[in-house]
């Protein structure tokens, strides 16, 4: 009937054709294609007080809120509790036990004892399976819903690792804020590592679980992480009151810089074979200034020149060796500590960093009308 009629009116023929060409050769439509990335949250834990219940439960609020972009959805995938405290009281077990009735992606890993907070980080983040991983403090400091900065960030840096940086000063007191601020600038001088370091972090999973997989004892997690991550990026953001107060002594802050300066490799043994070095040609200077002085009477003490110059040849032949000898020991510490000789990622094409560039930098994605036979041209 369609047909007889086109046939009989070859105005509504004329139209239907006109409508036909129309959809055959349509603008693209603009249809953004949407980037799913997961995210796992661990949270080392050593009081289990009221503040890690705000952070969870902030966690979980916030998760579906993680604006990236039109094109980039961020979905929390699991929340990691890290137990590194036996010692805690039933209540506080049983708190602890409690958060995982709030929602499947909460869990509580229980370590043995208590191994420190960088040693529980590790273990939480082998335990991750998402795509990025970040690490928050218990005490919450640390704002969850400034998580889709720290990915932008990545983005826009194409750097696998991200750093808080705090915009206010920390809420301790000014010794402990000095010594820290110090501890950190030495930690840069000794490492060689650009920007600074911080608790909260965001970092690409599958990088992240090789790091921490491979890491030795006494290892600093943030020496791992540029190990294999290279030089970190930072992303400022205020940080909030610490709720409670905090668990570290001078005893344990000691511990944890020289623990620090240790496991940066072999830079500070480097830097005794260039002192050793500078000392033995100092030592020639000095020689040769030492014998002119004797040549031109300045020095009219007999035996005084050849002593000082016998000491100062043997103190550059010593200190020479030790330079030598440093260079032994570091080739030692390298391969003792565990410094991976590399470390793979993923394939280009599920690389979530590059995936991530990608959306972020093509916002929208063109694609055809179909054609009036329900093909796309």
């Amino acid at each position: 009937m369609f047909d007889h009629c086109l046939a009989r009116c070859p105005g509504i023929s004329t139209c239907w054709n006109m409508l036909t060409l129309e959809a055959r050769h349509a603008v693209p439509a603009r249809v953004p294609r949407m980037l799913t990335h997961t995210v796992s949250v661990v949270i080392p834990v050593y009081r289990a007080g009221a503040a890690l219940r705000s952070v969870v439960l902030e966690l979980l609020e916030v998760a579906r809120l993680f604006p990236v972009s039109p094109t980039v959805e961020l979905r929390l995938d699991e929340v990691i509790l890290v137990c590194d405290n036996p010692a805690l009281t039933v209540e506080e077990r049983n708190a602890l036990a409690r958060l995982e009735d709030l929602s499947p992606a909460v869990r509580t890993i229980w370590l043995a004892r208590n191994f420190g907070q960088h040693p529980a980080t590790a273990a939480g983040i082998v335990s991750t399976n998402s795509d990025w991983v970040v690490t928050m403090d218990e005490d919450g400091q640390h704002d969850p819903s400034r998580i889709p900065d720290m990915l932008r960030t990545a983005a826009k840096a194409g750097a696998p690792l991200v750093y808080a940086k705090p915009t206010n000063p920390p809420p301790h007191g000014a010794l402990r804020n000095g010594a820290s601020k110090t501890a950190k600038s030495l930690f840069r001088l000794l490492s060689g590592a650009q920007g600074g370091f911080h608790s909260f972090r965001l970092v690409e999973g599958s990088i992240a679980r090789s790091a921490c997989a491979y890491i030795g004892e006494n290892v600093y997690l943030d020496v791992a992480m540029q190990w294999s991550c290279g030089p970190g990026v930072t992303c400022p953001m205020p940080m909030r009151a610490e709720d409670g107060h905090s668990s570290y002594r001078l005893r344990t802050l000691l511990s944890h810089f020289w623990r620090m300066v240790l496991s940066t490799g072999t830079r500070p043994l480097r830097l005794i074979a260039v002192g050793g070095v500078l000392v033995a040609l100092l030592g020639v200077v000095v020689t040769g200034i030492v014998v002119w002085g004797r040549l031109s009477g300045a020095i009219p003490v007999p035996g005084w020149t050849s002593v000082m110059i016998t000491q100062l040849l043997l103190m550059g032949g010593l200190f020479v060796s030790l330079a030598v000898v440093a260079e032994y020991v570091g080739f030692a510490v390298r391969n003792a500590i565990g410094k991976p000789l590399y470390v793979k990622s993923d394939h280009a094409d599920s690389r979530v960093l590059w995936n991530l560039q990608a959306a972020l930098r093509t916002p929208v994605v063109e694609e055809r009308l179909p054609h009036a036979s329900g093909r796309y041209a």
